[in-house]
C-alpha cells in the first residue's frame, strides 16, 4: 500500500523589511499616542476643572428651585454661550499661529500674539456687555417665559465680571497649549474649583443668597483663576516667548482681527447651535420642565465633551506643530491617532450614559417629573456623547491646519439649514417636543461630521505644509524654513 506523506514545505519567512516596516509603524503610532496624551490629559483635567465651575453652580441652584435652575441654565446656554463661543473662537486664532510658529522654532512672537488677542477679546467683551445687561427683555423677545426671563436677567447682570475673565483666559490658555505647558495650568485650575464649591455651599446653600450669590461666587472663582495664570506668565517661565508688554500688540490688528473672526465664526456656529436648541425648547409648553430636562442632559454631555475637547486641543497643537515644521505625514498620523483614541473613549462614556440614564438626573433635582423627563432623553444623550467624541477632534484638525473659514460654511449648511429646521418640525409640527428638537440637532451634527471626514480623507498634507510655511512667513517675520520632509 502506498503511503501518503503529510510533509509540507515550510511557509516562507516574512521578509525582514516587512517586519521592520510593521514595527516602525507601531512605534510611530505609540509615539504619536504618547505625544497626544501628554497634551490631551492635562487639558482634559483643566477643562473639567473649569467646566465644573458652571456645573457646581447649576447643582447648587437646582436645589433652590425649578425656575432658578431653568434661568441659570438659559443664561449659561444662551447668554454666556454666545459670549463664551465668540471669545473662545477669537482666542483660537492663536492655536493656528502659535502652534505653527512653535513648530517652525519661532517662539519670539508668541508674547505679541497673545497680547494682540487680549486687545481684540477685551474689545469684543465690551461690545457684548449690553447682552448681559439686557438679558431679561432679550429673552422675552425670544418668547421665553416671564418667570425664567426675570430671574435670568438678574443672574446675568451679576455675571458681567466673568465676561471679561473669558477674554483674558482663552488667549493665555492657547499660549500655554502651543508650547505644551499644560500641567501647570491644570494645577492652577484646580484651586479655584475647590474654592468655588466651598463658597457655593456657604453663600447659596447655607446663607440662602440664591442666584445672585451664585453669580458672585462664579465671579470670584474665575478671577482667582485669571490671577494665577497671569502670575505664572510674567514669573519668568517663558524667557523667549514672553518678554513683557509691547506696543507691537497694537500693530497689524486689522489682519489679526480677520484671522480671529474666521476662528470665531467657525466655533460660534457650533456652540450657538446648542444655544438655538435651548431657545426652541423654551418655546414649548411647560418650559420649566422641558428646559430643565434638556439642560441637565447638556450638562452631562458637556462633562463628557471635556475629553473630546482635550483631544481637540492636542490634535490642534500636534497638527500645527508638524505642519509648521514641514512634516506633513506626521500631521496626518496625528489626525488618525487622535480620532481613533477619542472615539474609543467616547464609546465608554456612551455605555455609561445608557446605564445611568435614570439615576443621573437626581444629582440636579429631586423633582420626580423632571427626573422622568430627563431619563426619557437618555438614549439621545448617549448617541450625542458618542458623536461628540469625534466631531470636536475634527474641528481641532481644522484649527491646527487653518481651515476655519471653510469649516464655517460647512457648519452653516449642516446646523442652520438642515439641523435646526428639522428640529423645529419635529418639536412643534410633529409635537415630539424636546425629544424631536434633540433629534433634529443630532441629524445636523451627523451630517457635519460626515462632511469633515470626507474633507480629511481628501486632504493633501504636503500642500497644507506649504500653506503653513507661507502663514509663518507673513506673521512671524520671514525666516527661512526647511524644505518639506516627505518621509516624516
Amino acid at each position: 500500500m502506498a503511503c501518503t506523506s503529510k510533509w509540507q514545505a515550510p511557509a516562507p519567512a516574512p521578509a525582514a523589511g516587512t517586519e521592520a516596516v510593521g514595527s516602525g509603524r507601531r512605534k510611530k503610532w505609540r509615539d504619536e499616542s504618547g505625544s497626544l496624551w501628554r497634551i490631551a490629559g492635562p487639558v482634559i483635567l483643566t477643562e473639567i476643572c473649569q467646566f465644573l465651575i458652571g456645573f457646581v453652580t447649576a447643582a447648587f441652584v437646582g436645589h433652590v428651585g425649578k425656575v432658578e435652575l431653568a434661568a441659570v441654565s438659559v443664561v449659561n446656554g444662551v447668554v454666556e454661550g454666545l459670549a463664551f463661543g465668540l471669545l473662545l473662537g477669537m482666542g483660537s486664532a492663536l492655536e493656528t499661529l502659535c502652534g505653527q510658529a512653535v513648530g517652525a522654532g519661532q517662539v519670539r512672537m508668541l508674547g505679541v500674539y497673545v497680547q494682540r488677542s487680549w486687545v481684540i477679546c477685551l474689545a469684543t467683551s465690551l461690545a457684548l456687555l449690553p447682552l448681559y445687561l439686557l438679558t431679561s427683555p432679550a429673552l422675552r423677545l425670544l418668547r421665553q417665559s416671564a418667570a425664567i426671563s426675570s430671574v435670568a436677567g438678574r443672574y446675568a447682570r451679576w455675571c458681567v465680571p466673568q465676561l471679561f475673565a473669558y477674554a483674558v483666559n482663552f488667549p493665555i490658555q492657547k499660549f500655554y497649549q502651543a508650547q505644551s505647558r499644560v500641567w501647570v495650568v491644570t494645577a492652577i485650575s484646580a484651586a479655584p474649583l475647590a474654592a468655588h464649591a466651598l463658597l457655593n455651599w456657604l453663600v447659596v446653600a447655607r446663607l440662602g443668597h440664591g442666584v445672585v450669590g451664585a453669580a458672585l461666587v462664579g465671579d470670584v472663582s474665575w478671577w482667582l483663576l485669571i490671577a494665577a495664570q497671569l502670575a505664572y506668565l510674567v514669573g519668568g517661565s517663558f524667557p523667549e516667548a514672553w518678554t513683557g508688554f509691547s506696543t507691537k500688540a497694537f500693530a497689524n490688528l486689522g489682519g489679526f482681527v480677520k484671522l480671529s473672526l474666521a476662528s470665531a465664526v467657525m466655533l460660534c456656529l457650533e456652540m450657538w447651535y446648542y444655544t438655538a436648541v435651548l431657545i426652541l425648547v423654551g418655546c414649548l409648553k411647560n418650559p420649566e420642565i422641558q428646559v430643565g430636562a434638556i439642560s441637565i442632559c447638556m450638562n452631562y454631555q458637556l462633562w463628557t465633551l471635556m475629553v473630546a475637547v482635550g483631544f481637540n486641543a492636542a490634535v490642534s497643537v500636534r497638527v500645527a506643530n508638524e505642519l509648521g515644521a514641514n512634516r506633513p505625514r506626521a500631521a496626518r498620523l496625528s489626525v488618525v491617532v487622535a480620532v481613533a483614541t477619542s472615539a474609543a473613549v467616547g464609546l465608554l462614556f456612551t455605555l455609561l450614559a445608557l446605564a445611568a440614564r435614570k439615576q443621573m438626573p437626581r444629582l440636579f433635582t429631586g423633582d420626580g417629573v423632571l427626573v422622568g423627563e430627563t431619563a426619557k432623553l437618555g438614549y439621545l444623550l448617549a448617541a450625542t456623547i458618542f458623536l461628540n467624541s469625534i466631531q470636536p477632534v475634527l474641528s481641532g484638525v481644522a484649527i491646527g491646519a487653518g481651515w476655519q473659514s471653510s469649516v464655517a460654511f460647512v457648519n452653516i449648511g449642516c446646523y442652520y439649514l438642515v439641523g435646526l429646521p428639522i428640529a423645529a418640525v419635529f418639536g412643534f409640527r410633529l409635537r415630539f417636543n424636546a425629544t424631536g428638537i434633540w433629534v433634529g440637532m443630532l441629524i445636523g451634527t451627523i451630517l457635519q461630521t460626515a462632511i469633515l471626514l470626507v474633507i480629511l480623507f481628501r486632504t493633501k498634507w504636503q500642500k497644507e505644509a506649504m500653506l503653513a510655511e507661507e502663514r509663518i512667513m507673513i506673521w512671524g517675520g520671514g525666516v527661512e524654513l526647511p524644505t518639506i520632509q516627505e518621509g516624516s
